[in-house]
């Protein structure tokens, strides 16, 4: 049985990056099937009390002009500049919540969707139990859970493994593989449909190479505001 190739994608609701990142997982999923499992972790890029940025400040206009769209239109989305910046806690709890009821990358997904195409604020749980009711979900006993906090630990662990891992900004990426004698590789930013590729199938062994290959800069968030949308590997 061929090995199969886990990918843990650590990232944040709020940055524009991880939801440009999705297609390109979206396909990768498509094409090598079972072999591969994606597991959505969350890293809360300024959980409370670190100030949020600033909706229509000049970073945040400067690097969606300068990155963000030209980013948008290459990977053929439709990506607008949030009227609100809110805390991303809730929105990952909610996506516990639907990944227990089977609708994990589905939410995953809308919640993307909410705030970088509708302008949603994602931060309200009145707005996430509508997300949710829209899914399927049973609005009631999603609102009580996040009201009661019962995947905050879990949301929380993600972000402390991350940081165990030395990861800095999201997106982030580890492969990692069945087959224990193959290496597993650790990715920083936004990668390249073709890229990611090619670190799937050789970790696969569809590919001679078993060995990683230093990385170009790709697009990235980090709570540093100054340091936000390049990190080499």
């Amino acid at each position: 049985m061929s090995p199969t190739l886990t990918l843990d994608v650590w990232s944040d609701y709020v940055c524009p990056f991880c939801y440009l990142e999705f297609p390109v997982l979206d396909a990768l999923r498509a094409e090598f099937g079972d072999q591969l499992d994606i597991r959505w972790r969350a890293f809360e890029l300024r959980p409370d009390p670190v100030p949020t940025l600033e909706p229509r400040g000049e970073y945040l206009r400067t690097a969606w002009e300068q990155v963000v769209y030209p980013m948008a239109k290459e990977r053929s989305m439709e990506l607008y500049l949030p009227s609100v910046q809110p805390r991303s806690r809730l929105a990952f709890e909610t996506q516990r919540f639907a990944q227990e009821h089977g609708l994990g990358t589905k939410m995953h997904q809308a919640l993307f969707q909410a705030f970088f195409e509708h302008d949603r604020d994602i931060g309200s749980i009145d707005e996430l139990t509508d997300i949710g009711r829209a899914l399927g979900l049973n609005a009631v006993r999603l609102k009580f859970a996040l009201r009661n906090g019962d995947y905050t630990q879990g949301v929380q662990a993600d972000r402390r493994e991350a940081e165990r891992l030395g990861i800095a900004g999201v997106p982030a990426i580890l492969l990692s593989t069945t087959d224990t004698t193959v290496q597993r590789r650790l990715l920083s930013g936004a990668q390249p449909l073709d890229s990611l590729r090619e670190h799937i199938a050789a970790m696969l062994g569809a590919t001679p190479q078993q060995s990683a290959k230093r990385a170009a800069e790709h697009p990235q968030c980090q709570p540093v505001p100054d340091r936000a949308f390049a990190q080499p590997v």
